[in-house]
């Protein structure tokens, strides 16, 4: 169930408007004057019933949008393949006055393709009565088509008086375009209710496998895929193709908001390219019903279709996560430091896995922030995110210095996360204004150095107006921190879909041809020293041969890239780092985000993208492929070039540990070793997550379009804490 309360200004009446449609009871005039936000609309979208089939299968896949003053303010779930959906989603909307009425637009969902048009029907909110819950059945209708019997949509309404002085949390849904670009999450926080934001507990999920799913494509099979929701959180599986009986391990974790629970609204998906994927069935975990600090082990049968899902499920008490004042904070207090000093020394290496370290960020101000507002200021409100745990101060309304002095704790659960801090103007009747963003990966991290940070824009590629000040600082257990970094790397559930991009294809080809070529040019070295272009290299190249060749030894492998990593090592130390600054993925970034403003502008104007899917799809697929090929070989580079010390050294040991035992233990026992775990690996653990520990270590590894997004910006001088205005407005 969906609980959102957002606030709406008084505004003209959309074109064409006519209120005596749908109007509903006794009129109910006599309201009284009201100063803003005095009356609080509580609503229950609760079903329809008998909606026009608007899809060739003779069904819909409905949702509802509520419009006041020409202003969408809610838009519902979409209930697939139903003509007598239920929603039961409820939306609590603050407004100025009931004279401006509820309009109601229902649409069928098609995927890739315009929306279609159902029905609309307009609710008078001064028919209502005040402090009086009230179902109403509305009977929608199409202008172009009066006559046509569209079905109708059952509400609960509840319109009641707000005191004046009550404070307010507003929470603005995530409003996704049609073109799948993400838009900001809008929230407004007030200090006395700043424990809305923070969770109760972590769910746990892994997704095991699905068994004798209904096949939905034409070879008997199906191409499943998994949808997973709880509120406002969202996470999608991989894709498994050609099967009935897919097999998927994935393990991800929800947040708890409510101390009763939740349920888990969960479809399954068959992906078809170039058209609307099927439905193949769904099913739902009511979290009231289990119990906690166990793992669940769940057989699911999917309604509306056919087979089932295989689950664990374990609810867990909440990460170490927090908001206070600056006077109020965890480090500063030496009792409640050195716990956590205690908790994250080497002696508890063992103890609990999933708990790395601990995170304490300070937003304590920004300065000379963009004017977003038409009266040349800004609302900004600050957003502290790490990986899927999401944070927000308080608002500062009208001003471009605003001082927010807030700490944030969080619970690191891998060392190689990045905080991102976004700063956003809040905007009552629509989606939050960007200003600016910074990425600061932990291990690059000062310990209590109070630090201006230049905002960056959307892409991370350059710099914006103003700078934030923060004071970070990370206490994490180092073992715990390495063996962590050979295990999954966690996904983001909220994240931008991929698009096509010109400019993004020609620079991941690029970087995919750099790569490429260091591998032609060694080839092209070897080649030279064979033709004897250069005596002396060739006479040198021909006895190192003979010598490696005629002594080689398996731990040789290891030994010789423990040698370049130190090699590449003492360069650094000695001030001739052989790596140069990778301007050419600048550059190749720059012309990215001047092509996003275009691509911006012109979404607006031209919906062909949509109508060109199964190509888009297709290119996007090699899009990103020239992507993966490209990051894993810039990844190598940086492991060898001490992007992250942290990553080199962990190389350094394992990379000792492995010539060792190739040097005291026949490569026979190794490989005897390692295929007797490999096969009795499903025997021992069933449910265990499958991983390549070389790939998970890789994914820590930053490529260099990540290294150009964490780079620090000079910030400038105008801005040092001394020139900082003291009395300034705004």
């Amino acid at each position: 169930m969906l609980d959102s309360c957002k606030l709406k200004t008084g505004e003209t009446l959309p074109f064409g408007y006519n209120k005596r449609t749908n109007t509903i009871g006794t009129s109910n005039a006599d309201f009284p004057l009201a100063d803003p936000g005095m009356y609080q609309l509580d609503i229950t979208l609760k079903r329809g019933q008998n909606l026009a089939a608007r899809d060739r299968g003779g069904s819909s896949d409905p949702y509802v949008k509520f419009k006041i003053g020409g202003k969408e303010v809610f838009r519902s779930k979409t209930i697939h393949k139903n003509l007598n959906p239920v929603w039961e989603e409820k939306i609590c909307i603050l407004i100025d006055h009931p004279r401006e009425p509820l309009y109601i637009k229902v649409f069928d969902y098609d995927f890739g393709l315009q929306d279609d048009f159902i029905g609309s029907a307009f609710l008078d909110l001064m028919s209502l009565e005040l402090n009086r819950s009230t179902d109403i059945n509305l009977t929608l209708k199409d202008p172009h088509y009066p006559d046509h019997d569209l079905g109708t949509i059952l509400l609960s309404v509840l319109l009641a008086p707000k005191e004046e002085q009550r404070e307010v949390t507003m929470l603005m849904r995530k409003s996704w375009k049609r073109s799948s670009k993400f838009q900001p999450q809008s929230l407004r926080l007030s200090d006395m209710h700043r424990k809305s934001q923070l969770w109760r507990g972590i769910v746990s999920i892994t997704l095991i496998e699905g068994c004798e799913l209904k096949a939905m494509d034409a070879n008997g099979l199906s191409d499943p895929y998994v949808k997973f929701r709880l509120g406002h959180q969202k996470y999608k599986s991989k894709i498994v193709p050609k099967t009935l009986n897919p097999q998927w391990r994935e393990q991800f974790d929800f947040h708890l908001y409510e101390e009763r629970g939740g349920i888990i609204d969960i479809t399954v998906w068959d992906k078809d390219a170039g058209k609307r994927d099927d439905f193949i069935g769904r099913c739902q975990v009511d979290l009231s019903t289990l119990s906690r600090e166990q793992t669940h082990k769940l057989e699911l049968q999917l309604v509306e279709g056919e087979g089932w899902l295989v689950l664990l499920v374990t609810l867990t008490a909440s990460a170490a996560v927090s908001i206070s004042d600056l006077s109020v904070n965890s480090l500063e207090d030496q009792k409640e430091r050195d716990e956590i000093l205690k908790r994250y020394n080497t002696m508890r290496m063992f103890h609990n896995m999933k708990d790395v370290g601990f995170l304490q960020v300070k937003v304590i101000r920004a300065e000379a922030l963009m004017a977003a507002d038409v009266t040349g200021k800004s609302d900004p409100f600050c957003v502290v995110e790490l990986n899927n745990d999401r944070l927000l101060t308080h608002t500062v309304y009208k001003n471009l210095n605003p001082e927010w002095n807030k700490v944030f704790t969080f619970n690191i659960k891998d060392i190689h996360s990045v905080l991102e801090v976004t700063v956003y103007d809040e905007d009552r009747d629509r989606s939050a204004d960007f200003l600016g963003k910074v990425a600061i990966p932990l291990l690059s991290i000062q310990n209590g150095e109070q630090k201006a940070y230049v905002l960056k824009n959307k892409q991370l590629t350059g710099p914006t107006k103003g700078v934030i000040y923060l004071e970070i600082d990370v206490i994490f257990n180092a073992v715990k921190a390495s063996i962590r970094t050979l295990m999954p790397k966690e996904q983001k559930y909220i994240e931008e879909e991929n698009r096509l991009s010109k400019q993004l294809l020609l620079r991941n080809f690029i970087r995919m041809k750099r790569c490429v070529m260091v591998l032609i040019n060694a080839a092209y070295y070897v080649n030279s020293c064979f033709d004897w272009d250069s005596p002396q290299r060739s006479l040198a190249a021909f006895v190192l041969f003979l010598f490696v060749v005629w002594n080689f030894e398996l731990y040789m492998i290891p030994l010789a890239l423990l040698l370049l990593l130190a090699w590449n090592y003492f360069l650094i130390l000695s001030g001739k780092d052989n790596t140069q600054h990778d301007t050419v993925v600048e550059d190749m970034l720059e012309d990215e985000e001047e092509e996003d403003d275009r691509d911006d502008k012109d979404s607006e104007k031209k919906g062909f993208m949509n109508k060109l899917y199964a190509i888009q799809e297709v290119c996007v697929s090699v899009q990103n492929v020239l992507d993966e090929v490209a990051s894993f070989g810039e990844r190598i580079k940086n492991t060898f070039n001490w992007t992250v010390p942290f990553l080199s050294w962990l190389a350094i040991v394992a990379l000792c540990v492995f010539t060792v035992i190739l040097y005291f233990i026949p490569l026979r026992y190794i490989v005897l070793v390692w295929g007797i775990n490999k096969f009795t690996k499903k025997l021992r653990s069933p449910y265990a997550i499958d991983n390549n520990e070389l790939l998970d270590f890789l994914s820590r590894v930053p490529s260099d379009v990540q290294v150009v997004h964490y780079q620090e910006l000079k910030q400038d001088p105008s801005h040092s804490p001394n020139k900082r205005k003291r009395n300034n407005p705004g």
